[in-house]
């Protein structure tokens, strides 16, 4: 709970050991899913650095939004939490300041949002920022980050770890010009550069040197927040960003349901039988999980959005197939559970990446599936899954909220799944459980259709 009294997240989310509940039969639900984590936080640093005063409607509440908050917060930024039309919590009112406020640490937590996208604007603080992560986090990448920030001016001390936590010794501007960047591991070092740019003294070109760039939907997403809020970035071949600076508009923005979080849902409807609807499914997004469409579709689903609503129906099988997922890695837990029930053999491939995220999601995915008579196999640059017989089993989390949901899947028709913790999908959705049994029930949520149409128009 913050100095205010806001609490990010429900004080009585789950914690620990969860029984995965297994579905009685063919699924008929509608549910409505919290906003985007992606756009909250770019949308949070955009407006912190804004001309003026920012609402964010409908946004995401959960670990790493608040984490947000309160890196923000101790950077002297101005944030209230204001009554709102959204089903899951308060609308946010963000009043910039100028220079940011030194002196302050920031507990990133598991947030690599926090680490990659707060770092840059530790380089407008009048002092020093401390930034450091939960335990689990550490191992994070961020050396290609602290490499590109030096470039442009600004000064960091890590005792020559190139990792967290480390301090940025801020002088109230960064000089900006042109950087190249490995950003093999994340787009976040790309989107994290971009947010701040137009705040840089020369503005920003920058270029990406790697072999391969992952989740561009993710930094054309960041391209499409600055361009809605006056900033044009130019991008003259493949790789490459060029932003002049200036000044970031102050607006109301509305965030979208966060797709990618309504994948376990949509999956549900494959793996069970039945049709699940999600609200608000926005008719064009960069988000990675509006991809999911057209995956499920060529998976065995039906695929339908009417109204801004898109419902999933599966079909009489799920087919086994080979997945380009480097632009939406996030979806590979989801996908990976699909592909334990499919007819035939499923390769997922371009997602190297996503070692690096919360926990090493390749061989945690594959250990799990193992421990439950799976059958798996890393691959260089993915997963190669084969189905077979599973039976009950423990399901580790391992502190990533993508592999908390991804054991509710299998456990829809494995009984006796057990998700060790339950409690780190409150990462990005405090209310998946309750989300997930209502789905099981069978209740149909048009609460706020008619708001959640509307704003996917």
């Amino acid at each position: 709970m913050t100095a205010d009294g806001y609490s990010p997240t429900p004080a009585t989310r789950p914690r620990g050991p969860w029984s995965a509940p297994v579905a009685e039969g063919p699924l008929r639900a509608t549910v409505t899913v919290p906003g985007s984590k992606s756009l909250t936080n770019r949308e949070l640093v955009l407006a912190a650095i804004a001309d003026g005063p920012s609402r964010l409607a409908a946004p995401l509440h959960s670990d790493d939004s608040a984490r947000m908050v309160e890196a923000l917060r101790a950077l002297g930024v101005g944030i209230e939490f204001v009554p709102g039309e959204g089903r899951y919590g308060d609308d946010i009112v963000v009043t910039p300041t100028w220079p940011l406020r030194g002196g302050s640490t920031v507990d990133c937590g598991q947030a690599g949002t926090v680490m990659r996208f707060v770092t840059p604007l530790g380089g407008f603080a009048g002092g020093d920022v401390t930034l450091t992560a939960h335990s689990s986090a550490l191992h994070r990448p961020m050396g290609a980050m602290i490499k590109a920030l030096r470039d442009v001016g600004v000064d960091i001390d890590d005792g020559g770890t190139w990792a967290l936590p480390f301090r940025v010794r801020g002088h109230g501007h960064v000089r900006g010009g042109e950087v190249t960047i490995d950003a093999s591991a994340s787009s976040q070092f790309v989107s994290g550069l971009l947010l701040a740019a137009p705040r840089f003294d020369v503005g920003l070109h920058l270029v990406h040197s790697g072999d391969r760039l992952p989740s561009v939907p993710h930094i054309d997403m960041t391209v499409e927040s600055l361009a809605h809020r006056g900033v044009h970035v130019e991008r003259p071949a493949p790789g490459e960003w060029v932003v002049p600076a200036g000044s970031v508009r102050g607006k109301d923005v509305a965030i979208e349901p966060d797709l990618s979080n309504a994948a376990p849902f949509l999956a549900a409807a494959m793996i069970v039988g039945g049709s699940v609807s999600v609200t608000g499914w926005p008719a064009h997004s960069t988000q990675p999980g509006h991809m999911l469409t057209d995956i499920l579709s060529v998976m065995g689903a039906r695929t339908s959005r009417r109204g801004g609503t898109l419902t999933v129906t599966g079909g009489p099988a799920i087919q086994g197939v080979d997945l380009d997922l480097s632009a939406a890695g996030e979806l590979t837990p989801t996908i990976f559970a699909l592909a334990a029930f499919a007819e035939a053999p499923t390769t997922l491939y371009g997602i190297g990446h996503i070692r690096g995220h919360e926990t090493d999601r390749i061989a945690a995915l594959i250990g799990n599936l193992r421990a439950v008579g799976g059958e798996a196999h890393e691959l260089a640059d993915g997963i190669r899954i084969v189905p077979r017989p599973l039976h009950g089993g423990r399901w580790k989390a391992h502190h990533d909220h993508r592999l908390a949901t991804t054991g509710a899947l299998i456990g829809l028709v494995v009984p006796d799944i057990e998700v060790d913790d339950i409690g780190t999908t409150a990462k990005t959705m405090p209310e998946f459980p309750d989300i997930w049994q209502r789905m099981l029930d069978g209740e149909h949520d048009h609460s706020s259709d008619d708001a959640e149409a509307q704003r996917a128009s």
